[in-house]
């Protein structure tokens, strides 16, 4: 299966492949592979052939020759190897000083919209068209042939700390997804430290869930009444909301403020880079135990620093957020993982078109409620390109 990152290449190129040998075919600005389909070509090979190196848009919807059906472009879909260059992009104007990263910057604005076969704008961000190319196995050879960023047959970390990126490279690189091996986790240490970097989703209320009723059994012994502990749970957890959006925007997408060295870099990468590098994996998507402590100390001083006059309705309010934490991470996994029921379909894509539309809007992950309040909501594209 192709990689879902994938090279440009110019018209002269796709020309030089127009034999049984090679035969690439375009429909629009998609380059096709068809070389291993031409025996199986119910017109023979010949007929495929007259058409090598060129674009097949006319022959295909010329019913009069001949009709194509749904498999036709199911088999285009399954060959994409690349996209045609613009002639900007051939001239090379749009070449970025760091070549030494093999990094193409390009004029997104002024860049033409490409599509895949099925009508679908391909986003020139994420190199992806809908949220099925996140589960597409990447060609990990020929990607980092052509991207000169992370080999994923090697320990990530390493790859990271000495790569020497730019922010500029790393950041248009690690929001392009990639899908490692069926939804392995790729090596990061490679050592005994990699387990400790992998969680499983039913780790998160294992560990949190005892502490978060015990929490709240101290605490309801210094109120009266039941509804009123109840009622500061529940502004807990409204909290949390906003903390999620904030904390996924601020810290998690840091991006225009991230250190351009290769500290700040690699803390960006084992926060919240990986998950969008590699958005499928299963065990590094939940938040490990040991890093949420760490960032979960601050709120715990917070709450009874805003709260100080009565430590039980400080920490209700605290084990409200913990359990907003709680179904925000078991949510997010789900989101990614598992078939959901019909209210949360749209909130899955939601999320997931987060990940292969556009990273920098749609931060809400168990609702989009405040990505509406602070004008961050994802502009879902529906419509398909016209036949």
């Amino acid at each position: 299966m192709p990689s879902a990152t994938l090279p440009t290449l110019s018209r002269s190129e796709i020309e030089l492949h127009n034999t049984a040998k090679s035969c690439y075919v375009t429909l629009g600005n998609n380059v096709y592979d068809v070389t291993d389909f031409l025996d199986s070509h119910p017109g023979g090979a010949d007929l495929v052939l007259e058409y090598a190196g060129k674009d097949v848009a006319d022959i295909l919807k010329d019913e009069a020759s001949h009709t194509h059906s749904d498999t036709a472009y199911e088999v285009l879909d399954d060959s994409l190897v690349g996209f045609v260059a613009s002639e900007k992009a051939t001239n090379g104007s749009a070449v970025n000083g760091n070549a030494a990263n093999g990094k193409v910057k390009e004029e997104e604005e002024e860049e033409e919209l490409r599509y895949d076969s099925k009508g679908r704008p391909i986003h020139p961000k994420t190199g992806m068209s809908c949220e099925e190319d996140l589960s597409k196995d990447t060609d990990l050879d020929s990607d980092y042939k052509t991207y000169k960023f992370l080999d994923l047959n090697r320990p990530l970390f390493g790859q990271i700390w000495y790569g020497g990126f730019d922010k500029e490279f790393y950041l248009e690189q690690v929001h392009r997804p990639r899908h490692y091996r069926g939804g392995e986790s790729a090596p990061l240490f490679g050592n005994f430290l990699e387990p400790l970097t992998k969680t499983a989703w039913w780790v998160i209320p294992t560990v949190w869930a005892p502490p978060v009723a015990y929490g709240v059994y101290l605490a309801s012994q210094g109120f009266e009444n039941g509804w009123r502990q109840a009622s500061f749970y529940v502004a807990g957890y409204c909290i949390w909301s906003l903390l999620e959006y904030i904390l996924h925007r601020f810290l998690f997408h840091l991006d225009y403020y991230l250190p351009n060295n290769r500290v700040g870099i690699t803390m960006h990468f084992l926060l919240h880079g990986i998950h969008h590098y590699l958005p499928m994996d299963k065990y590094r998507l939940v938040m490990p135990p040991t890093l949420f402590i760490v960032l979960a100390t601050p709120f715990w001083k917070l709450a009874h620093t805003i709260f100080y006059w009565d430590w039980n309705v400080a920490t209700t309010v605290f084990c409200g957020g913990i359990t907003g934490y709680i179904l925000y991470d078991m949510t997010h996994y789900f989101l990614h993982h598992q078939n959901l029921p019909l209210w949360y379909k749209q909130l899955k894509k939601y999320h997931l078109a987060h990940h292969f539309l556009d990273y920098e809007n749609g931060f809400g992950v168990t609702s989009p409620f405040w990505d509406t309040i602070f004008g961050t909501p994802l502009p879902m594209v529906t419509n398909v390109k016209a036949n």
